[in-house]
C-alpha cells in the first residue's frame, strides 16, 4: 500500500477574476521510507503539491490520499490533528520563533500533543539536538546561530512528533554547499532510523542528487519521473 496516493488531482486557484490552473490531473504514489524530488521552474505546481499532501490546501478536482485516508475530506480542525500526527514541515526560511530557545523551538510542536508528559518531551528533544548536532547550542536563541544551525533545528523541530512524512519546500536554498549537504546527510540519517519519508519542492542540484524519486513539473503537469530505486535493481 502507497504512503502517498495522488488520484487526478487538479488545483485551481482565483488571481482575481482570473482562474490560474496550478495542477492538472497529477497522478502519483509514493511508498514509505523514500527520498522524493518535485523539481521544475516557479510556478510548475511544486508547492502546490506539497500543499496538498501537507493538508494545508484541498484539490479542486480529484483526491489525496496519505495513509490511505483522503485527506480532502477533512474540514479545518480534522487537518491540523492530521498534521500534527502525521507531517512534519521544514522551510526555506526555518521559520523559527525568535523569542524561544533552540530547545524550546524544537519542543513547541509536542506543546501540541497534550498526552504527552514533561519527561518524554524532555527525551525527544534531547535525542534529536544530539542528531542534529546542537545539543550544546540549545540555550541560545535563533538570532544567535547560523542559518545551517537554524536549518538543523527545523529538521529537529520536524521530526520531533515522529511524522511519517517530511515536507521540506527548498530547505537548502539559504545554505552554503557544505552545510546543505550536511543538512541532506541528517535526513538520510532520519530515513534509516526512523523510516521517514523526504519529499521536496527544490532547484537544488545536490537534493535532486540524493533524491531516489524525482518527478519533474511543468506548467502544472508531471513531465517525467525517474526512481533510480527501481533503476538499481
Amino acid at each position: 500500500m502507497s504512503l502517498i496516493r495522488l488520484e487526478n488531482v487538479s488545483k485551481t486557484y482565483q488571481s482575481g477574476e482570473i482562474p490560474v490552473l496550478a495542477l492538472k490531473g497529477i497522478n502519483l504514489e509514493i511508498q514509505e521510507k523514500t527520498f522524493v524530488s518535485f523539481i521544475g521552474p516557479s510556478g510548475s505546481g511544486k508547492s502546490t503539491l506539497l500543499n496538498l499532501i501537507g493538508c494545508l490546501d484541498k484539490p479542486t478536482e480529484g483526491k489525496v490520499f496519505v495513509n490511505n485516508v483522503d485527506v480532502g475530506i477533512f474540514d479545518r480542525n480534522e487537518s491540523a490533528a492530521f498534521r500534527g500526527k502525521t507531517i512534519g514541515f521544514v522551510f526555506q526560511n526555518f521559520n523559527l520563533i525568535p523569542v524561544l530557545t533552540v530547545y524550546e523551538n524544537i519542543e513547541y510542536p509536542l506543546l501540541m500533543l497534550d498526552h504527552l508528559p514533561a519527561k518524554e518531551r524532555n527525551e525527544r528533544v534531547s535525542r534529536l539536538l544530539g542528531k542534529v548536532g546542537m545539543a550544546e547550542q540549545k540555550k541560545k536563541y535563533p538570532n544567535q546561530i547560523s542559518g545551517g544551525q537554524k536549518q538543523r533545528v527545523a529538521v529537529a523541530r520536524a521530526l520531533v512528533t515522529n511524522p511519517q512524512i517530511v515536507l521540506a519546500d527548498e530547505p537548502t536554498a539559504n545554505l552554503d554547499h557544505a552545510t546543505a549537504f550536511k543538512i541532506i546527510n541528517i535526513m538520510h540519517e532520519m530515513t534509516n532510523e526512523f523510516g521517514t519519508t523526504f519529499i521536496f519542492s527544490t532547484h537544488d542540484p545536490k537534493i535532486v542528487g540524493e533524491a531516489e524519486i524525482i518527478y519533474s513539473l511543468e506548467d502544472g503537469v508531471i513531465v517525467s519521473t525517474e526512481n533510480k530505486k527501481e533503476d538499481k535493481r
